[in-house]
């Protein structure tokens, strides 16, 4: 279970934090997304600071602290004008760990935990395939037994951090998929980035250009017995521990893009001066910043209450959900507004807003759809019939 939050402890973790994502400015982030390039100095600075060990357990050199803290750090990072570039930099040490952390074995959790926690080595995370989308349970890279462990081939597509990860934390098929049972015979390995066995493709595309997003193509990848994490079969059930911690941590990145957004526009609504007033005046251009910072706020409580109950051992899978699906509303609105108010300078990327904006959109989409949120709100809450 994870720490339960102690009031001074978040605001140390918020203190330093903002402080630490603040010494790298917007132009640090307009040149990273310019170039397509990953922000070593950001992460190192951060795993120097002990922060990418966040919620490992100390025993393994973590901090261990609790889902509120690394909320609140993910926030404080993207509330710096970093975004999405710098928030995914970081994250693939807050979430994608936890099967290992919860489930792995002893001899794994000392030999790579430790690793995580200082920057020593980089991890992505393989569960997405191009043919499978949200439906895990239909995913085809399949792992078959040999004499010596494992063989596994399959594909998988949007991994983030692929160009850069050491480590992989890979799902997939140890038996065919059962009507019955379609979510049992799926295992999760810890294993190496091998690019003799894996080719990885980058995607081009329209926003978090300095975190890269790839195609993975794995030929004949050997794994070992030791690299299984938890029992054989069992992967999904693992997998399903660390959906509300991934989902309460983008629900406050996106309200920390809003909030950068924000503080942009309301600057420019003060300064900016056209017939003899400042635009701020206007209540067309006033109360879409109002009504934002309002949206803003409600998501904000929505996850700090889900970080709570998963921090207190309670279940926040409505609640986490309802985070994200406000987070993502919140801080996209808000982007596009401060697009809006600073109209035509809003397209120049001096300005950092659209880079903000192209940042925000993903997470309407990803991990978890608006329509896939109110899906599971209205089977799981409100006990309507099941649409798929």
């Amino acid at each position: 279970m994870s720490t339960i939050t102690d009031e001074s402890t978040v605001d140390v973790v918020r203190k330093a934090t903002r402080e630490l994502a603040r010494s790298f400015d917007l132009e640090y982030w307009r040149q990273k997304d310019k170039k397509a390039e990953y922000p070593r100095e950001f992460v190192k600075a951060f795993a120097d600071g002990g922060w990418l060990g966040l919620i490992i357990p100390e025993e393994y050199g973590g901090l261990g602290l609790g889902m509120t803290e690394a909320a609140v750090m993910l926030y404080e990072i993207s509330a710096s004008g970093a975004a999405n570039s710098g928030a995914s930099a970081i994250h693939f040490s807050i979430f994608p760990p936890a099967p290992i952390i919860n489930f792995g074995s002893e001899a794994m959790k000392k030999q790579w935990l430790p690793k995580i926690a200082s920057g020593e080595i980089l991890m992505c995370f393989g569960v997405t395939e191009p043919t499978a989308g949200v439906d895990t349970s239909r995913i085809r890279t399949m792992a078959k037994k040999v004499d010596d462990g494992w063989v596994v081939n399959g594909q998988k597509v949007w991994i983030s951090n692929a160009q850069n990860a050491d480590k992989i934390l890979l799902l997939t098929r140890t038996s065919p998929r059962d009507d019955n049972n379609p979510l049992d015979g799926m295992t999760i390995f810890f294993t190496d980035m091998n690019r003799d066995h894996i080719t990885v493709r980058e995607i081009e595309k329209c926003g978090r250009s300095a975190l890269d997003s790839n195609e993975l193509f794995i030929d004949n990848l050997p794994v070992r017995d030791d690299e299984v994490v938890g029992e054989v079969g069992k992967g999904f059930q693992y997998l399903i521990d660390g959906l509300n911690p991934e989902r309460i941590v983008v629900a406050m990145e996106q309200i920390g893009i809003g909030r950068a957004a924000m503080d942009i526009a309301v600057q420019y609504a003060k300064d900016r001066v056209v017939f003899d007033r400042p635009i701020g005046k206007n209540q067309a251009v006033a109360h879409p910043l109002a009504d934002s910072w309002i949206r803003l706020e409600a998501a904000e409580r929505m996850a700090m209450h889900a970080a709570y109950l998963f921090d207190t051992g309670q279940k926040c899978g409505k609640e986490a959900a309802a985070a994200k699906f406000l987070g993502a509303e919140a801080g996209f609105e808000a982007c596009d507004r401060a697009m809006s108010t600073m109209g035509g300078y809003a397209y120049s990327k001096e300005y950092h807003i659209e880079r903000l904006w192209r940042e925000c959109r993903l997470q309407k989409n990803a991990p978890f759809s608006q329509e896939m949120v109110l899906n599971f709100v209205s089977h799981n809450v409100l006990k309507l019939p099941r649409s798929y």
